[in-house]
């Protein structure tokens, strides 16, 4: 029996897929957010502008909302490696097709918005189905450690996707879409070379009650539930991500490049966590410790929020303007806590998903996770 996750060839090609998936993800999410702000800054005002900001998250998250339960239950009736092949073939059109937009200039809010909500469907059927293969593919003893690993493959690239993204953005703009549909057909490539895995164990009933059986699931599992819900209303009350472009280029003054480095902050300390989890797993007080990371993740939140104008009233314009300002270190510096305190959570839910759950259901759970 292998003794650790890189040991097994199929959780190798799986660990390198998702590293390129999120990669390119990364590198997208960021050009998107900054390309659809700069365009609505040409005609619309700052808050104008920043209400667009939000349409394209709603864009990318309602498919990804109305599709959640059905993609589960496919996760949990056929291979997941077609559908994680199928939605990654999704994600490399949608970046090839912004990269033509934008390298002949024709690229529009409406494109934008249509093509994002196009990764929100792709986003959709490779969560659940990529969260549920990872147990496919070692033995339940290194189960853990492999979960670990994949958060670090995926924290990777959150952290080097951005600052990517915003550089070769800096020296092209369609050239992050370029390089982010070359890293989604490599991930294709890896997920065609992973071996037959077991197909999940099918069960009676009508495909609605199926779909729901996640639901009922996770409302039974007090431990699953917790995790859940405690996760959710941190992100849903707490989320700071979504407004860096209009920190970066309005409030911090600090440009496409500048947003590369917001952006790759929180996943700074999401791998630095990551990686000591791979090292040394949770193995008590779990509970005690995933409220303290909550906390702690809104604390790290207010201190961004409020970082910037606090220190502009006291600094004056010095406070801001450039990578080494104070305010922009202090924005870094929350955000890298932030980061870090949601990877905990994050670790703990996905452990729980993944131990607790029967693998005919991994699927629709991890529906309700995402």
């Amino acid at each position: 029996m292998p003794r650790h996750p890189f040991a097994v060839p199929n959780f190798r090609y799986y660990w390198l897929a998702r590293l390129s998936t999120t990669l390119g993800q990364m590198a997208m999410v960021i050009v998107i957010g900054w390309q659809v702000y700069d365009i609505a800054r040409q005609t619309m005002s700052v808050k104008e502008a920043a209400f667009q900001l939000g349409l394209i998250g709603v864009a990318q998250f309602l498919p990804l909302l109305a599709l959640s339960l059905f993609a589960g239950w496919v996760a949990d009736r056929i291979d997941r490696r077609w559908i994680a092949r199928g939605a990654v073939a999704l994600e490399a059109f949608c970046a090839l097709s912004l990269c033509a937009l934008t390298y002949t200039g024709t690229i529009t809010l409406p494109a934008l918005f249509g093509i994002a909500a196009l990764l929100g469907v792709a986003r959709a059927f490779a969560g659940p189905a990529l969260g549920a293969l990872a147990p496919n593919l070692v033995p339940p003893a290194i189960l853990p450690t492999a979960i670990a690993l994949s958060a670090v493959s995926w924290q990777m690239g959150s952290v080097i996707g951005p600052a990517m993204g915003g550089y070769l953005y800096a020296g092209a703009d369609w050239l992050p879409y370029a390089v982010s549909g070359g890293l989604f057909l490599l991930a294709l490539l890896m997920l065609c070379l992973i071996g037959p895995v077991p197909l999940p164990a099918k069960r009676q009933g009508s495909p609605w009650t199926q779909m729901i059986d996640g639901l009922h699931y996770v409302r039974r599992n007090r431990l699953v539930l917790g995790a859940i819900s405690l996760d959710l209303f941190a992100v849903l009350l707490g989320g700071a991500t979504a407004m860096l472009p209009v920190y970066a280029r309005d409030i911090l003054q600090v440009g496409s490049e500048g947003l590369g480095h917001l952006r790759a902050a929180p996943a700074l300390g999401a791998v630095a966590i990551a990686v000591f989890f791979a090292w040394r797993p949770l193995k008590t007080n779990v509970g005690v410790k995933m409220l303290v990371a909550v906390a702690l993740f809104g604390v790290a939140t207010a201190v961004f929020g409020f970082s910037a104008p606090l220190l502009v009233s006291i600094l004056g314009p010095s406070a801001i303007g450039h990578d080494f300002a104070p305010a922009v270190l202090l924005a870094l510096g929350a955000l890298f806590v932030l980061g870090a305190a949601d990877m905990v959570s994050v670790y703990v839910r996905q452990s729980l998903i993944q131990l607790y759950t029967p693998d005919e259901m991994r699927g629709r759970v991890g529906a309700v996770s995402t």
